[in-house]
């Protein structure tokens, strides 16, 4: 609420009280002597509730995890020896999060969310800042900066206290938040239930090597990202989701960066995705997953030995994870505070380019549930990355075989 209308209702407020104590020292059953009613004490009452801000209403939730990890990374370079690093940290850099959430209700129609978020990096990042309308039931109007809809992982998963593991999968912040408009909701289907999110937002760009990033708010590119997300739950419990996801637009590419021979540069991702809930017995088993594939059509890159030069690739990215997880919820002990957690993931970028690379992580941990919000996790992760030389570009040195065992010990929490 800004100064103005807090003034604004203590303004009112006084005024209302002079005139209730005013009524104190009159007939209410008599005028004022000019025509005008004498309020009763009720009135007086609505008088005051009828101009305090009584559907504003700020509240202050987000998150935060922090941690310790320890990792030890081999590296076989491509005909070399092997040699091997270690590495610590207190805050667990790679996954350390705080990000107050600001939620602020003008109306029962019209919602305010903004979370900043500092992830031990020099500045200060955002998370999502936009404004939400309730049009109608099952519709929900989203405009400014917010979570993509494509996928589970980014927009319901990627929260500490969600996630049942120690870190984010690899390719799973693709295409991450973007500003524009969203139109979201879901509706009956019989026994069944289906949802929808489908948004406009200003999309991506391409560098010289063929990778993509967002293009931020000032877009030079004229034709937007169109994405969407449709999801089915065939069950009457809605225990079981199954969803796909598309994403389409073209790619803005800076003048300068890529030769004027590229080929219109456009970008499509598609996933699929699944989320399962089901109680056996005192045992409670979650499952979830995603699939997704970006393809970026084939462009004219500058070579990095002579960049008058260009070459081609089939620029294909492939990510996804399957996650399992299981809890005695059914026990009457602390036992039913514990779940234990594994997690694959998978990640392949085309070996021709500059960023490819095979990826495959195997993930278990054991987590101490403090309360609903509260989780306590002892987390290992077996990682093999195979990265690859590029000589007929006179790129040597970067390709090999690494291997990184990771052991992380990780509080995480809803504010």
């Amino acid at each position: 609420m800004n100064n103005f209308v807090k003034s604004f209702a203590i303004g009112i407020t006084v005024t209302a009280t002079m005139a209730a104590t005013n009524l104190r020292a009159q007939d209410v059953s008599q005028d004022q002597g000019n025509g005008a009613p004498v309020l009763s004490m009720d009135q007086v009452r609505e008088k005051i509730t009828e101009y305090k801000p009584g559907e504003s209403h700020l509240m202050i939730v987000g998150l935060t995890t922090v941690g310790f990890v320890t990792e030890k990374n081999d590296f076989t370079p491509t005909g070399g020896i092997k040699t091997t690093a270690k590495a610590s940290s207190l805050g667990d850099a790679d996954r350390y999060e705080f990000s107050p959430m600001f939620l602020w209700r003008q109306s029962n129609k019209v919602l305010l969310e903004f979370e900043p978020s500092y992830t031990g990096g020099p500045t200060l990042g955002v998370n999502w800042a936009d404004v939400s309308f309730f049009a109608a039931p099952g519709c929900i109007i989203r405009a400014g900066y917010f979570v993509v809809p494509f996928g589970i992982y980014s927009k319901r998963l990627a929260a500490g206290w969600i996630n049942k593991l120690g870190s984010d999968p690899v390719g799973m912040d693709m295409p991450g938040s973007d500003f524009g408009v969203e139109v979201e909701g879901g509706f009956p289907l019989g026994s069944m239930k289906w949802s929808y999110d489908v948004a406009i937002t200003n999309g991506f760009q391409m560098d010289s090597t063929g990778q993509v990033s967002n293009v931020g708010i000032q877009s030079p590119n004229p034709n937007k990202t169109i994405s969407g997300r449709l999801a089915l739950l065939p069950l009457s419990n809605s225990s079981l989701e199954i969803g796909v996801s598309a994403l389409g637009g073209n790619l803005y590419t800076a003048p300068g960066t890529i030769p004027v021979s590229y080929n219109n540069p456009t970008m499509n991702m598609y996933a699929v995705d699944l989320s399962y809930y089901k109680k056996l017995g005192n045992i409670t088993v979650n499952v979830r997953a995603q699939y997704q594939t970006q393809t970026i059509n084939q462009q004219n890159l500058p070579r990095v030995d002579t960049p008058s030069q260009t070459y081609t690739f089939n620029n294909v990215v492939n990510s996804g994870f399957a996650q399992l997880s299981i809890r005695p919820t059914g026990l009457e002990n602390k036992l039913r505070n514990l779940e234990l957690g594994y997690r694959y993931v998978t990640h392949t970028a085309p070996k021709e380019s500059l960023f490819g690379q095979n990826w495959s992580e195997s993930d278990v941990a054991l987590c101490y549930w403090l309360s609903w919000r509260q989780v306590v996790k002892l987390c290992y992760e077996s990682i093999s990355n195979s990265t690859y030389d590029l000589p007929a570009q006179g790129v040597t040195g970067v390709g090999g075989q690494g291997v990184t065992n990771r052991l992380i010990v990780q509080f995480s929490t809803e504010l």
